[in-house]
């Protein structure tokens, strides 16, 4: 499941430079995931594990795209509402750090996938819409579903479902156990050693 996680993340790194404003969901989930998988299978020092390299990749072209402060308040829950403006300020700098290497991992994944898009659902009464995609290579498909908010610049990524499992959800359920355990500043200080950790190539 972590593998097929990681793949997910990896199919939304190449967005920057776009003009999204008036584009359909199902075409902006394409258009990503196509460019990423090209993206990936044409770079040698992506599929060599080029950690930096990579980081840099993520970090310019996909969190621009990401509604990182909806991300973030959703995975802390209702104790984002508790938070002084520097505990929100750290919490988003520390959870996009995490997430950036996670993506950085995914993108080594990529061999000899294609994705296809399968169907695109409203949410109702909302600006939200999930557009569910097959990622196809060898093995069995793996099905991803993509939630989108649409804002004035364009699309924006809220979440991203592999296999049942929400990313936001599943990040929520580990952050409400350093939550009960330390507070706020508790799960800031976990979230900034497990990100030392994974910067000095120690597994977290």
């Amino acid at each position: 499941m972590l593998k097929k996680l990681l793949l997910s993340f990896a199919l939304l790194a190449s967005l920057a430079g776009a003009a999204w404003a008036d584009t359909a969901p199902d075409a902006f989930v394409r258009t990503i995931s196509n460019e990423v998988l090209d993206t990936a299978k044409a770079d040698k020092a992506i599929q060599a594990g080029d950690i930096a390299k990579i980081v840099t990749l993520v970090d310019t072209k996909v969190m621009p795209h990401v509604n990182f402060e909806a991300v973030t308040r959703s995975a802390v829950g209702p104790q984002w509402r508790q938070a002084t403006p520097e505990q929100r300020t750290k919490l988003q700098a520390e959870f996009k750090t995490l997430l950036v290497r996670v993506y950085a991992g995914a993108l080594t994944q990529i061999k000899d996938q294609t994705t296809e898009i399968t169907k695109t659902q409203p949410v109702p009464n909302s600006s939200q819409v999930v557009v569910q995609s097959e990622v196809k290579g060898k093995g069995e498909p793996i099905k991803l579903d993509y939630r989108l908010d649409k804002v004035d610049a364009g699309w924006k990524i809220i979440d991203v479902n592999v296999g049942g499992i929400w990313l936001v959800t599943s990040y929520r359920s580990q952050f409400a156990q350093e939550l009960s355990k330390g507070g706020l500043d508790g799960l800031i200080a976990t979230l900034v050693e497990r990100n030392a950790k994974a910067a000095g190539g120690t597994k977290s």
